[in-house]
């Protein structure tokens, strides 16, 4: 696996780790009065930083912010954030079973087929 691909899919496990607290947050605080909502966004700045190179890739840092688009008197709704719990940990599962894979593939590529 080269370095870009290394780099990419352990800040993208870092960025969904992060999204999982975050709906957890989310889910926990859902009948407190006042609260807003957060997010982690961090995608966009994966896909730019990975056509910039190792460096841009290595800089980048997900971070919480607030729900922009959650406004005052707004209810939290459980049914997505419950969806995107799911989504998140299905897409986590997905990167780990695949770094699992290519473990496996190059553990029998140094020892053979014992």
């Amino acid at each position: 696996m080269d370095p870009i691909t290394a780099t990419l899919l352990m800040k993208s496990l870092d960025g969904l780790s992060l999204r999982a607290e975050a709906n957890a947050q989310n889910i926990a605080n859902a009948g407190t009065p006042g609260y807003r909502p957060v997010r982690v966004s961090f995608e966009d700045a994966l896909t730019a930083a990975a056509r910039e190179g190792p460096a841009a890739l290595a800089a980048v840092q997900p971070s919480l912010v607030p729900d922009a688009t959650f406004g005052a008197g707004d209810a939290l709704r459980l049914d997505l954030e419950m969806a995107d719990a799911a989504a998140t940990a299905g897409r986590y599962a997905a990167l780990v079973e695949l770094l699992n894979r290519h473990a496996q593939i190059s553990a029998l590529a140094v020892g053979g087929s014992r």
